[in-house]
């Protein structure tokens, strides 16, 4: 029989999954509870804009509070022995717990065959020049950790290839396909690869492959762990996967009763829930401002269906025609979406900016300004940053200006 879930249940079930809860005003988390909480996750999303931080640094801090952001950066650097962290594709470019490295063989598999789904010019550049890319590999091979401004034969960035110099195009290709990984990031983001065994070490490396099925499978039942209730489609985004073999392998996890079919209210899909899914009243109310690269805002669809909330991310968007703002993060109110934020770190003032504030609707400004107010405090001094100024005109900028003047 089929269970019946109310949307108000699945929401805080999702949070409740995704490690919302924790009292963000206690001790500073140390690292075996944030790597607890990225397992938890499965991953975190990478992304180069840094207007107010690095994407990987918020979901633990809308989480978990305030935290050694360089204690993430030492998971993700050193020899293998230390390294807790890789990076590649998993919901896109990703820092994924080294354990899970055979989970995402199969992927690296289906690249090397010119299959896959992701950069599909990169398998046409890698039939186009082998030869070269061999010639890359060796390099790396011979002189160790290696940028595509190290290479001795890269190139020049050109205007196809989205700019990439050749170099450039042979080293993503490799580490695309698996076969050299990034050992760490350089200056302004740039991607240093080196072998794999050099990167997660020799024993991963050499583990029994698993098959495409039993990889997929487990990282089916990690999604929707991580989300607590979810749909084919959802599954599919979380990880990247394909939507027919997601349902292949969603059929085995209810053979093995570790999910069972669930309908939602207000949903159109059926669902699966896991059997470890629980309700958490505390994550339920939690209050955080959450990253545009949050996994609870990864699928816009999704976040429409669970929390009412229709969100995009208008990075990408011309200045003229963005509704929002540049880095608009969502503000999340007692488990509910109240509100978008557009911040800028001013670094070299000390100033965390609010380009400016949009309430959601049937919000009310007296809870909602203080509460937003406490929470842009807290973020500016988890990124050094000495005080909040308010630069909007609207109707939540002028109630933020109003509650500032009252601390």
């Amino acid at each position: 029989m089929t269970h019946q879930l109310s949307s108000a249940r699945v929401r805080a079930m999702t949070l409740t999954a995704q490690g919302f809860g924790a009292d963000r005003d206690g001790p500073e988390p140390n690292s075996r509870a944030l790597l607890s909480l990225i397992r938890r996750l499965g991953l975190l999303q990478i992304d180069s804009v840094n207007v107010l931080c690095r994407a990987h640094y918020m979901p633990l801090y809308s989480r978990l509070g305030p935290y050694d952001r360089g204690q993430l950066e030492r998971f993700n650097q050193g020899p293998p022995s230390q390294r807790r962290l890789f990076e590649y594709w998993g919901h896109e470019a990703s820092l994924i717990p080294v354990e899970d490295y055979p989970l995402y063989r199969f992927r690296m598999q289906r690249a090397r065959e010119g299959g896959g789904g992701l950069y599909k010019r990169l398998a046409r550049f890698s039939q186009e020049h082998p030869a070269f890319i061999a010639t890359v590999l060796e390099e790396i091979r011979r002189h160790g950790a290696l940028a595509a401004s190290d290479l001795s034969n890269g190139g020049r960035g050109q205007g196809s290839w989205w700019g990439w110099s050749q170099g450039k195009s042979a080293l993503e290709y490799l580490f695309w396909s698996g076969q050299v990984l990034v050992a760490h990031r350089r200056g302004n983001f740039e991607r240093v690869y080196d072998l794999p065994e050099r990167v997660v070490g020799s024993e991963a490396v050499a583990a029994p492959e698993l098959s495409p099925e039993q990889a997929q499978q487990a990282l089916v039942e990690r999604a929707v762990r991580a989300m607590g209730v979810a749909s084919v489609r959802d599954v599919q985004r979380y990880f990247r996967l394909d939507a027919r073999e997601v349902r292949a392998r969603i059929e085995a996890l209810v053979d093995t009763a570790e999910l069972v079919p669930v309908t939602v209210e207000g949903w159109s899909m059926p669902a699966w829930q896991h059997t470890r899914a629980r309700v958490s009243r505390r994550a339920a109310n939690t209050t955080a401002l959450l990253s545009p690269f949050d996994p609870l805002m990864w699928d816009r669809e999704r976040a429409a269906r669970v929390f009412d909330f229709h969100y995009r991310i208008e990075i990408y968007t011309p200045s003229h025609l963005r509704q929002y703002g540049y880095y608009v993060l969502p503000f999340m109110l007692k488990g509910q979406m109240a509100a978008r934020v557009d911040l800028k770190a001013e670094r070299a003032s000390g100033v965390l900016q609010v380009v400016a504030a949009h309430p959601e609707s049937n919000v009310s400004m007296v809870v909602l300004a203080p509460a937003l107010l406490e929470e842009l405090s807290r973020l500016a001094r988890f990124l050094g940053l000495a005080r909040v100024q308010v630069k909007g005109s609207g109707m939540l900028d002028r109630a933020l200006e109003a509650a500032c003047s009252d601390v």
